[in-house]
């Protein structure tokens, strides 16, 4: 074994060691942004990593993510995240791609609708009346 052996085996560690960092570092960033986004009242939808996302240039530490995600409201957004252990989260181009469909306000009760049952208000009134005077008589 002579020293070019020696090289070649010490350049494969590096390799295999910045392998092994960056799918350690993106199994920590997946779950960093999940609790980020859950502390905001979200649930991530997928996440991928976005080498050359917005404002990549010129960044070192920072890793940047494309991210979906539903708001407490339920809208999906789509986004992008730069995280990194040392700088948190944060979002970047945070736009509302859908939004639930309203909801229909529920029917009128049935028995409503049949006029035969209501009581005029001044039926109601004087029936009213009716029962107050009883209790009156009742606690006399």
């Amino acid at each position: 074994m002579n020293g070019g052996e020696g090289v070649f085996i010490l350049i494969g560690f590096a390799i295999a060691a910045s392998v092994m960092f960056r799918l350690l570092a993106g199994s920590m960033d997946k779950d960093r942004v999940r609790q980020y986004i859950t502390s905001i009242g979200g649930e991530l939808l997928e996440s991928h990593w976005d080498p050359f996302g917005p404002g990549w240039f010129g960044e070192k530490n920072d890793r940047i993510y494309s991210v979906r995600y539903r708001d407490r409201e339920g809208c999906i957004h789509s986004a992008h995240v730069k995280t990194s252990m040392m700088s948190g989260v944060y979002l970047t181009n945070d736009t509302i791609v859908s939004r639930p469909e309203p909801k229909a306000a529920p029917g009128r009760p049935k028995h409503l609708d049949r006029p035969e049952k209501q009581e005029s208000v001044e039926q109601e009134k004087a029936r009213l009346r009716k029962r107050l005077a009883e209790l009156d008589e009742m606690d006399r």
